[in-house]
């Protein structure tokens, strides 16, 4: 991971300081991504320049006698500086690479000393060919242009064939540079995908973690803190002589407690594990538990996690609501599954005319303000969704609004 924010970091700058003529892409000067056949094309060429050198020493008549072991001497020198280049050029060390450039190109001054002009002038439009492909723009025209008198010396049209030459040399080299530059962006923008993609994946994860979070927090938090009121109350009385029926009603309602918040946190550990019953039977099973009726409209659809969670807690809380301040009410359950969203209704009757001292405003008075949906409402407006409840008529009402 270290190594790819490396390449694109310096991919980033490289391409940043390309307009102002420096050093190629790392991924620009390695054989990274280059074609198989190319390469074969490659040794195939050096191989063919290799030939002409040497057979332009020897046909000369420049090299005979006790002077016949110079030129494969010089060449063997020739490959190893052109081989020192390319590491040179990797790490970014201009005097190393022009010293290594100097001394081929010593090379082909000595073959045209000698009179073997050929061999001098490939050496010659070899360097200047590494030169414009390998170093920063600026020094790769001045070791062609430092090259240029030789093209005329060692030419025997002259002017006019040195310059054809020099043309040639600047647009192949050119050429090899800017395909090279094309490869090493692609892999630079790779890398930057790459990146891209890890940080989603980071960002993802912190996303579940915080999901996690939520869950435990809602399905245990409330539950545990009801249970140990009621137990503490339950100590209180034991330890001020209180009736025994009073005491066992208190043990009870938190033995229930504790029951519904195991429940939940079974809920929720197969939502978080992703082998959760899907939300309409689940409604179903909520509503034959509360009498309640289930209606579902639209095109069903599998739900974000998050937005099935949300979902499934609201009508949990907005049923449990109904039975512990409205008993005895009608309540129907309605699910729509819209364009981009899902929406959530539970309406109640209110409770019959016996419960109606004992409603409360279902305990959540004319905002829907209780603790339950408080936060059922803090996590609708987290998905980017809202949730409003509020008494409605003689009855209550809870709508649920996210994206989906």
């Amino acid at each position: 991971m270290e190594e790819t924010r490396g390449l694109a970091r310096a991919g980033s700058g490289a391409a940043l300081g390309g307009s102002r003529g420096a050093w190629p892409s790392r991924e620009a000067l390695t054989r990274l991504g280059v074609p198989r056949g190319r390469i074969v094309l490659d040794y195939f060429m050096i191989a063919g320049l290799s030939v002409l050198v040497l057979t332009g020493c020897y046909t000369s008549g420049a090299f005979h006698g006790w002077y016949a072991p110079v030129p494969p001497v010089g060449f063997g020198l020739c490959v190893v500086a052109a081989l020192r280049y390319h590491h040179t050029t990797l790490d970014h060390r201009a005097a190393a690479s022009l010293g290594l450039l100097s001394v081929i190109a010593l090379c082909g001054l000595g073959a045209y000393t000698a009179g073997a002009p050929t061999s001098a002038t490939v050496l010659w439009i070899v360097v200047s060919v590494m030169a414009m492909e390998r170093l920063p723009l600026p020094m790769g025209l001045a070791t062609v242009a430092v090259l240029v008198t030789g093209f005329v010396e060692a030419d025997e049209t002259g002017v006019l064939g040195a310059g054809i030459t020099t043309v040639a040399v600047l647009l192949a080299g050119y050429s090899l540079r800017l395909d090279a530059q094309a490869r090493g962006a692609g892999f630079q923008l790779l890398a930057q995908e790459r990146l891209a993609r890890e940080a989603e994946a980071e960002s993802a994860a912190l996303a579940e973690r915080a999901r996690i979070a939520r869950e435990i927090h809602d399905v245990l938090a409330h539950s545990l803190s009801a249970q140990m009121v009621h137990l503490e109350v339950a100590r209180l009385q034991i330890e001020s002589g209180a009736e025994r029926a009073e005491i066992l009603k208190l043990v009870t309602s938190a033995r229930a407690m504790a029951r519904e918040g195991l429940a939940e946190t079974r809920h929720a550990l197969s939502a978080l594990r992703g082998d959760m019953v899907p939300v309409e039977e689940y409604l179903r099973e909520l509503a034959r538990e509360g009498r309640a009726q289930v209606d579902v409209t639209g095109r069903r659809r599998d739900l974000p996690a998050e937005a099935s969670q949300a979902v499934r807690r609201v009508a949990q809380e907005a049923l449990t609501n109904v039975l512990k301040h409205a008993p005895g009410a009608r309540t129907r359950i309605r699910l729509a599954y819209e364009t981009d969203q899902v929406s959530l209704e539970i309406r109640d009757s209110g409770p019959p005319p016996t419960a109606e001292d004992g409603r409360d405003g279902h305990g959540l008075g004319s905002s829907g303000s209780g603790y339950g949906l408080r936060g059922m409402r803090e996590r609708a407006e987290l998905l980017g969704g809202s949730l409003d409840a509020g008494p409605e008529g003689p009855g209550f009402a809870v709508l649920l609004r996210v994206p989906a």
